[in-house]
């Protein structure tokens, strides 16, 4: 058991060097939430969904990252080598807030894994109590625009 752990641990930082380094230009979408508008840079893609806001030192108040998904489904989140804590707003297929996860935060190679109440398609990730803030609740509807 212990060697199976090393040997998990061991391909995940190697996994997590090579996701670092991968540089590929990032795309936007604006996505209004209640009566704000947030910046967010689209993560569609395995490479990018699993490297998602890693390494990042900040976030800005109206900046996040939209997380897009082939299908719908339960599909789980951790804080893995993040260093800010964040909202997760989770958001079906008809772009309804169906689930927030408040104030996540970071942690290293254990961590605890963040799952939707109910399928998603989208998860938008912003800065802690950006929620609160800007009156997001369970029900919101959003609006999506790409940002070219």
């Amino acid at each position: 058991m212990k060697f199976e752990i090393i040997i998990f641990s061991v391909t995940v930082m190697v996994l997590l060097v090579l996701l670092y380094f991968k540089k590929t230009p990032a795309r936007y979408m604006n996505v209004k939430v209640s009566s704000t508008e947030v910046k967010a840079e689209i993560a569609d893609d395995l490479i990018k969904r699993t490297k998602g806001l890693m390494f990042r030192k900040g976030l800005g108040e109206k900046e996040g990252m939209l997380f897009v998904f082939d299908e719908e489904n339960y599909h789980g989140f951790w804080m893995m080598n993040m260093s800010i804590p964040i909202d997760m707003i989770w958001i079906n297929k008809e772009k309804k807030v169906v689930d927030i996860t408040k104030n996540a935060q970071p942690c290293g190679l254990i961590c605890s894994s963040y799952i939707p109440k109910e399928k998603v398609m989208y998860v938008l990730e912003v800065n802690a109590n950006f929620t609160e803030r800007h009156n997001v609740k369970i029900g919101s509807q959003l609006k999506f625009e790409l940002n070219l």
